[in-house]
């Protein structure tokens, strides 16, 4: 890409931002929760999952702007005497983690499916259509409970505590591939009745060829945009399943458990342990679904002018 170019496209969407400072305000603010959570170990004052740094006479201490607060607990304490702020940098963390995990494997599963059915058609276009509408009829909640069950009937407790992350990653990717699957499929679709892979075909191509080389790279720009709202779904997704029980143990705090954890306590006036963290998955969903609809805008030709 020439200088010329690339002068033109950053006046471009610098005009984009300065119409849009709620799109930049989420960025900068997602930024910041991603930074803080990359580098919990680092920030954080206490390590949640260390059991042993525990003290229950800390328990249930107020934020620090609140009367009976303890200025080494900027954000108060837990049932168990653990520091919120840190359990809330690692929560995010793990959220943010099983998240994206989750996407990528949708991602793949749903893209790959949907380029299969578009580009071929017939009984590959039917087999396709006809799983996603199977799976779209199994919640990610009816999933989990299974997939919950099996690992603890076969392993144990203890193991489903252990693969809480991957189990989780793995359920919530196989429940929603059907939304990239979609998508894919009807994107390619309208490339394919187009003439440069009409001229691909006749010069010989391959059919992988044709669809990794000309047909994915022209239908990305949808899939980025879902993409980035599918992340917002998996981590409320992850965090309605811990709430309930099935998702991160009690001792592996996620937003959901910890939200989860202190549902009890908000009734009797320890309010912090819950509301806290849910401010914070709050923010963080709001700050990826308003990125998504400036993504969605800028990655549109007739919307950027707006």
């Amino acid at each position: 890409m020439s200088a010329g170019v690339r002068d033109v496209n950053t006046r471009a969407f610098a005009t984009f931002a300065a119409a849009r400072p709620g799109a930049v305000l989420a960025g900068i603010v997602l930024g910041l929760i991603a930074v803080a959570a990359f580098f919990a170990p680092l920030i954080s004052p206490q390590d949640p999952f260390d059991l042993a740094g525990f003290d229950l006479l800390d328990a249930e201490l107020p934020p620090i702007w609140q009367e009976g607060s303890d200025p080494r607990f900027v954000l108060g304490t837990d049932a168990q005497g653990r520091d919120l702020f840190s359990a809330i940098l690692y929560g995010t963390r793990i959220s943010l983690l099983v998240g994206l995990l989750a996407v990528v494997i949708q991602a793949a599963i749903g893209v790959s499916l949907g380029l299969l059915a578009g580009y071929f058609g017939g009984r590959v276009d039917s087999l396709v259509t006809r799983l996603a509408d199977i799976q779209l009829s199994l919640s990610t909640l009816m999933m989990a409970i299974i997939a919950m069950a099996l690992v603890r009937a076969g392993l144990g407790g203890e193991a489903l505590s252990r693969l809480a992350v991957p189990l989780l990653v793995i359920v919530i990717g196989l429940a929603e591939w059907p939304i990239f699957a979609r998508t894919a499929r009807a994107a390619t679709l309208v490339e394919t009745a187009k003439d440069y892979i009409r001229a691909a075909r006749a010069l010989g191509g391959s059919d992988l060829a044709i669809v990794h080389r000309h047909i994915l790279p022209n239908i990305l720009s949808p899939l980025v945009v879902i993409a980035t709202t599918q992340v917002a779904g998996a981590i409320m997704a992850e965090a309605a399943l811990s709430f309930l029980g099935l998702g991160m143990p009690v001792t592996k705090p996620s937003l959901g458990t910890l939200i989860r954890s202190g549902y009890d306590l908000m009734f009797a006036g320890t309010w912090w342990v819950t509301v806290l963290p849910g401010l914070m998955l709050i923010g963080l969903l709001i700050s990826i679904n308003v990125l998504g609809d400036a993504l969605r805008d800028w990655l549109d030709p007739r919307a950027r002018g707006r």
